[in-house]
């Protein structure tokens, strides 16, 4: 193999680089989505553990969040998220998020009663 400047030392360097490597983004890629898992399990504990309330509230603003994804069979996909927020009568604001059905039915302006436990929207009665 004279001439190839790719000798055995070079292979076996490669080879036992590779395995390393593959290691290393496994252990990253399966952190992640056990950081992502433990995150949700905690907001969702939190939430039941958090009294269910009715106040009376006003929706200040709407928004929506669109992510793209993007995959490598050269497929995309799109998912909208949709929040809104409401002024309680402390002045608080709190922001949650919510279904698109639940977002269509509500406008700017509404006033009414907001049903919410912890981080979790429940309903929205206009009064």
């Amino acid at each position: 193999m004279a001439g190839s400047g790719f000798g055995m030392g070079g292979f076996n360097l490669l080879f036992g680089i590779f395995p390393f490597l593959f290691l290393t983004v496994f252990a990253i890629v399966i952190g992640t989505f056990i950081v992502f898992a433990v995150r949700g399990v905690m907001t969702w504990n939190k939430n039941n553990a958090s009294p269910r309330l009715t106040v009376s509230a006003e929706v200040v603003s709407k928004r929506t969040q669109v992510s793209h994804h993007h995959h490598q069979d050269s497929m995309s996909h799109s998912s909208t998220s949709y929040y809104a927020t409401f002024q309680v009568e402390s002045g608080d604001r709190v922001e949650l998020p919510l279904s698109g059905s639940e977002y269509g039915m509500l406008a700017e302006g509404d006033r009414g009663s907001l049903t919410f436990q912890g981080t979790r929207y429940l309903g929205f009665e206009r009064t």
